[in-house]
């Protein structure tokens, strides 16, 4: 009776281990889709770098633009970060972001190894999104005047003032009518770049004390040296970073130097 037992007892013996086994793989198969995911997760989760250093003309609004554009990226997944050192812009901090916002920044903002150091951050690939102020900064450095697209040159008093949007199939202008009415402060420009694609326009005729003439853009964005740039003149207000339009135009703006 005992050996009649035996090959019943090797039997569950053998599932035993043959259960165990399986067990052991699909643990591992669990694991494995779970690593997976979870990088590929990470790997989607874009991270952007607000920059709102001063070096001459500090905009009241800043915190207002930092307050509204971190509750941009957080209702879209973006994970941000702000800083006004000078000292974190190098090549192992930038390299962790896919976009950079110059927010109001104004002045000479770097020394030269930090202008190397962003320069070739761009030429890895790196976005650019800037707000206002950030045609006022750097004018000794030809290589971002290039970048910004132009250089601030004077403006009136805030008022409001007629834009017009002229690339109407850009991600950045959709949603946006095509006569946009709102009050800033307008700047007008010098050194253009002439190979940044114009966005959206003023319409000089609709307020007073513009200098660029019929041409006088005032958002556009392109592809330069490697990365692309996003900038609009507006942003000057606190009540700027309130505006759904407005919002939505630096939402988009931040997406297109993503490659979204």
């Amino acid at each position: 009776m005992v050996q009649s037992l035996k090959p019943i007892q090797n039997y569950i013996m053998k599932q035993k281990l043959v259960l165990n086994n399986k067990s052991k793989q699909i643990f591992l198969l669990i694991s494995f889709l779970f690593l997976v995911n979870f990088r590929a997760f990470n790997f989607q989760t874009k991270k952007i770098l607000i920059f709102s250093k001063t070096a001459g003309y500090r905009h009241s609004s800043i915190q207002d633009g930092i307050d509204a554009i971190r509750d941009l990226c957080k209702k879209n997944g973006f994970n941000i970060y702000h800083t006004e050192e000078a000292g974190f812009i190098t090549p192992k901090n930038l390299k962790q972001f896919d976009t950079v916002i110059f927010l109001n920044t104004t002045g000479d903002i770097f020394n030269d190894q930090q202008q190397i150091y962003f320069q070739r951050y761009i030429q890895k690939g790196g976005g650019w999104v800037g707000i206002h102020s950030a045609t006022d900064t750097e004018y000794k450095w030809p290589w971002y005047g290039q970048l910004a697209g132009a250089y601030f040159n004077g403006h009136p008093k805030i008022q409001n003032a007629d834009l017009i949007v002229i690339d109407k199939t850009h991600p950045c202008t959709q949603g946006i009518q095509n006569n946009w009415a709102r009050k800033d402060e307008w700047y007008n420009f010098k050194f253009i770049n002439p190979d940044i694609n114009i966005l959206i326009n003023i319409d000089e005729s609709s307020y007073e004390g513009g200098t660029n003439g019929k041409n006088h853009p005032i958002s556009w964005c392109h592809n330069y040296d490697g990365g692309r740039a996003f900038y609009t003149a507006m942003g000057h207000t606190k009540e700027s970073y309130k505006e759904k339009f407005f919002l939505q135009h630096i939402l988009a703006g931040i997406k297109w130097t993503m490659g979204l």
